[in-house]
């Protein structure tokens, strides 16, 4: 079907204008179908134009009285004519259910039985729901009606106006929104209800996941009216869309999508297990993320997607400082600084790195690879960086304009500069020009030089970018002195390539004491690779146990990661800072987030037998980790968790699955229960009979997930090809178990039994991926990729198939990404057998 384009989006959004949406939804007509009839009232300057919809059987169209015939209907566009300026469209269809996350999700939980349904109309799938004109600057109410079996509960975007007879549900008309950001739930949920200054506060999730929920419930809500209130102190404009309802919903896509007044969740936030503070904090951030888009997105709405940043980049950026100013986690930017940014780092400096906000995404199916590290971590560094150099008072100030100005209407960049320069007096034109219109990032290296005393004779900041992207930014950054004690001393500069060419001399440190560290973008404020000079590398391993804060040290393993990632320090070099200073590490965070961002490194960047040799220190590390912890708390579950993805003891695993020898506190729950067996299977020494006893122990949609995954692991040439026929074949499987198939085939232990299938997936992929949606394809397509087969041939038969002009864009996207981490692994292998030559 083609992508609506940006010149038709604007054509269209020039011509006609929506007055209301009236939609009308029969649940109730089988297992495979729902009924949809949907009234659309438009005004018209021009006598034609198109709709929208992509209906399993089209049934009736009529336009201002007249019937138009169905068959008119080509893709998914219904052409218009003979408009006048007042019309009024009826259409009426019958639309598939889906099994994707988008459209009208189906689900059956294997819990139960239940049947649960949820809408996910973004990027461009409320066609599947309803006939619309579905472009975000066609906004307007929607008034939705649903008749569902008479024991289910039904939920929208806005509020139940009434229930006129058993199983019907009329709910009253939303505010003005965009098509993307319509929604409902149906089915027999558990819900939770509150309220907090006046908002109605509800919490949705399947039945078979109530206890659960129950657990937590307190927590949600309270971190829910904590950032609800952070948010009206940052805001003039008080939340607007009357209720609001967060619903945890199967088999979602996205981490979260915001739907004003039904904000949808994947429902692995529902913690069925222990979990450690990283889990919980993510999913407070994630509130806290999507609260932010009911004024970044649903009040105010980008125009056109090349201004998705102003969705996404704010939202990450104040979810982040709401969640550390106003909840328990108050550490949210050490999270942010060394996980979500790493994100953002890799994907600006890929092949397919694009800026912030590009001058013009051409269609809707190239708006949807922009859903990025770029758009969210990049985009919110940014932010952060002009908070620093505008003030925060300025930057409030111009964001309450522009809320003011565009309320339940559009906006663009433009718009949002004009708010910000007002406020500030700066003219933002030329910072927009480097932060958001250029792509890649920029590396601060740190340059000493010291007299024969120890005292420094000269430091400077260096700013470097790559040759692809040669362009130097203003950073106001902070410069960290730490001693060896962990004592600290931070100044605040300014390095402007106008003036200094690149190169900043810091004058007021000339003959001051050497310090054991300087730390570069201390604070974090801006978005730039950092490097450290070499005394100060030499000094990481005494300072990280000694230093108090944790953002720092978050910086410095970051930096450490960063230069391995690079090529510029070997991987072995991260090792051995793990095994030296992670048991010391108080912040399961930062030992949770270092423990799996090296491993990437070590699967992929280092040889087998340096692997195994990385792999002990690492089992090693986190025994001592799990030694020292307290029984029963975050850092134990941390440190056990670690220790199951690196060891080879099968024997100690077994006896943890079997109750043997399980430290002290330590709960061999469902979850753990699954990872500790994924390892085995992994390891050869557990299979399909392990597999099905556990998947009957745990008869949930997570336990069939854990076991989808399991099964395409095992060491077996006869389920390797079952699970290659699921990952390139099988569309009747839901989203999520095609992906945790395609999570589990490739192993680094098994290199010999899958080295058939690399080439496969390059002769495969074009053909599955264009049996998918193109969100769904583009995820098993990443998942699916032979990231462990670190060759040459490899990235040659992705040279070869990325030379075809037939590929769909998420699968070029893929390929091109995942063909730059292999180059950078070949870096690293090639480094590494020169210098043991």
């Amino acid at each position: 079907m083609p992508s609506l384009s940006r010149a038709e989006s604007t054509a269209r959004g020039a011509s006609i204008a929506v007055v209301s949406y009236h939609v009308d939804l029969n649940l109730t007509t089988g297992d495979e179908r729902f009924r949809s009839l949907v009234t659309i009232r438009f005004t018209a300057t021009g006598t034609e134009t198109f709709v929208e919809v992509k209906p399993a059987t089209l049934l009736a169209v009529r336009l201002n009285g007249v019937d138009l015939d169905p068959a008119a209907l080509t893709d998914n566009r219904l052409p218009l004519t003979g408009l006048v300026e007042e019309n009024t469209l009826t259409v009426e269809a019958e639309m598939a259910y889906t099994n994707t996350g988008e459209g009208m999700h189906r689900f059956v939980d294997p819990a139960d039985g239940e049947t649960y349904l949820y809408a996910m109309s973004f990027l461009d799938e409320v066609q599947r729901i309803f006939a619309a004109f579905d472009q975000p600057d066609l906004k307007a109410p929607v008034t939705l009606s649903v008749t569902a079996p008479p024991h289910w509960t039904v939920a929208a975007n806005a509020e139940v106006a009434a229930r006129t007879a058993p199983g019907r549900w009329e709910f009253a008309p939303t505010l003005p929104i965009s098509t993307y950001l319509f929604t409902l739930i149906a089915g027999p949920w558990h819900l939770r209800r509150d309220a907090h200054e006046g908002v109605p506060l509800g919490i949705y999730c399947r039945r078979s996941l109530a206890e659960h929920l129950d657990a937590d419930a307190e927590e949600i809500f309270t971190i829910t009216k904590q950032c609800l209130d952070r948010f009206h102190q940052l805001f003039a404009e008080r939340y607007p869309f009357g209720k609001y309802d967060q619903a945890f919903v199967p088999e979602f896509n996205a981490g979260a999508m915001e739907n004003p007044g039904l904000v949808t969740f994947r429902d692995d936030y529902i913690f069925r297990s222990a979990v450690t503070d990283t889990q919980r904090e993510s999913r407070a951030t994630t509130i806290a993320h999507e609260m932010a888009h009911m004024w970044f997105g649903d009040l105010v709405t980008m125009r056109w997607w090349e201004d998705l940043w102003l969705n996404e980049s704010f939202a990450e950026y104040l979810g982040t400082r709401v969640t550390a100013e106003a909840t328990r986690f108050d550490q949210a930017w050490t999270t942010f600084a060394l996980r979500r940014k790493a994100g953002g780092y890799a994907a600006d400096q890929r092949p397919s790195t694009h800026p912030v906000a590009p001058e013009q995404v051409p269609d809707a199916a190239e708006a949807l690879l922009n859903f990025d590290g770029i758009s969210y971590a990049k985009g919110a560094s940014v932010l952060r960086q002009l908070v620093a150099w505008l003030g925060d008072e300025a930057f409030l100030t111009g964001l309450n304009d522009y809320f003011s100005r565009h309320r339940f209407g559009n906006a663009t960049l433009t718009d949002l500069l004009a708010s910000l320069g007002s406020a500030s007096g700066r003219d933002l034109a030329g910072w927009a020009q480097v932060w958001l219109r250029t792509a890649q990032v920029n590396t601060l290296r740190v340059e000493v030089a010291l007299d024969p005393e120890g005292r420094y004779r000269e430091v400077a900041v260096t700013q470097t970018a790559p040759a692809t992207h040669p362009v130097l930014r203003p950073h106001r950054i902070g410069v960290g002195r730490y001693a060896v004690d962990g004592g600290a001393d931070r100044i605040e500069v300014d390095l402007d390539p106008r003036t200094d060419g690149g190169r900043t001399v810091l004058a007021g440190l000339t003959g001051e004491p050497a310090s054991a560290v300087l730390l570069p973008n201390d604070g974090d404020l801006t978005f730039a690779k950092i490097r450290l000079d070499p005394a100060s590398v030499e000094a990481v391993t005494l300072l990280l146990p000694r230093l108090a804060d944790p953002l720092p040290r978050a910086l410095l393993w970051g930096e450490a990661l960063g230069a391995a990632i690079d090529g510029e320090r070997p991987v072995m070099a991260v090792v051995e800072l793990i095994g030296a200073v992670l048991p010391t590490e108080t912040e399961v965070i930062i030992a949770e987030d270092v423990l799996a961002m090296s491993r990437s490194l070590v699967d992929r960047y280092l040889d087998p037998s340096m692997r195994q040799t990385a792999l002990a220190v690492i089992d090693k590390t986190c025994r001592q980790m799990l030694d020292g912890a307290a029984a029963g708390s975050s850092a134990q579950l941390a440190a056990a968790r670690g220790l199951i993805a690196a060891t080879s003891d099968a024997a100690l695993l077994t006896g943890w699955l079997g109750g043997r020898e399980v430290p002290q506190g330590l709960a061999v729950d469902t979850e753990l229960r699954w990872a500790i067996l994924g390892r085995l299977v992994a390891l050869g020494t557990a299979g399909g009979a392990e597999i099905e006893a556990e998947a009957a122990a745990d008869p949930s949609a997570a336990g069939a997930e854990r076991a989808a995954r399991c099964r395409a692991a095992v060491a077996d040439p006869a389920a390797k090809r079952a699970a290659w026929e699921i990952i390139v074949a099988n569309t009747e499987l839901s989203n999520r178990l095609v992906e945790a198939t395609a999570a589990g085939f490739w192993q680094p232990e098994q290199g010999e039994l899958t080295a058939d299938y690399v080439p496969r997936y390059f002769a495969d992929m074009p053909t599955a991926a264009r049996l998918r949606t193109p969100w769904v394809a583009e995820e098993v397509a990443h998942l699916a990729f032979p990231r462990y087969a670190v060759a040459q041939t490899t990235r040659e038969a992705a040279a070869a198939l990325l030379a075809r002009d037939d590929l769909t864009p998420g699968l070029r996207r893929v390929l091109i990404d995942a063909d730059d981490d292999l180059r950078r692994a070949l870096v690293a292998r090639t480094a590494l057998a020169a210098t043991n030559a």
